[in-house]
């Protein structure tokens, strides 16, 4: 996939939408809707959707703070004091959570991408297909025994 995500100002979340809608073959409502529907039918829709949607909050917290940053910014008429440099640091964090919700929607829609192929990735995609039907460990004490086995000593000494 090539890194022809834009940068800056451009629509970082249109342009994942659209890749989102060409892959799965249909709008961004549709698709929605039938992981809604059925979420276990295709978890890899099923995961874009729930990425897309973070994705899409996170870019409408960026977009929150980048308003409130540039109202404090207007009634500013020298230096910038440290209520306003609060909010510039909350555009920095909103920008970070917004670009890694996108690089994570990329990853997903990348079939090629690293991870995807390797040893690794083949074992949890078993282990995600519900091989096992219990828990991965014991959840419950194992049962003991009313009277101790006749082999066993009185003092814990066994024979060697």
């Amino acid at each position: 996939m090539s890194d022809d995500i834009p940068d800056g100002t451009e629509d970082v979340v249109g342009v994942l939408t659209e890749r989102i809608e060409t892959r799965f073959g249909m709008g961004m409502d549709q698709l929605r809707a039938a992981v809604a529907l059925k979420p276990t039918a295709n978890p890899d829709a099923t995961e874009v959707v729930k990425w897309h949607g973070l994705l899409v909050d996170s870019q409408a917290v960026l977009d929150r703070a980048e308003d409130d940053l540039l109202a404090a910014l207007e009634t500013q008429p020298g230096e910038v004091d440290d209520p306003t440099m609060d909010l510039a640091q909350r555009v920095n964090a909103a920008v970070t959570a917004r670009d890694g919700r996108a690089l994570v929607v990329r990853w997903l829609l990348d079939p090629d991408a690293p991870g995807k192929k390797d040893l690794a990735a083949e074992r949890l995609a078993r282990l995600n297909r519900g091989v096992r039907k219990g828990p991965a460990v014991p959840t419950s004490a194992p049962r003991r025994p009313a009277v101790a086995p006749a082999s066993v000593s009185r003092a814990g000494r066994g024979v060697l």
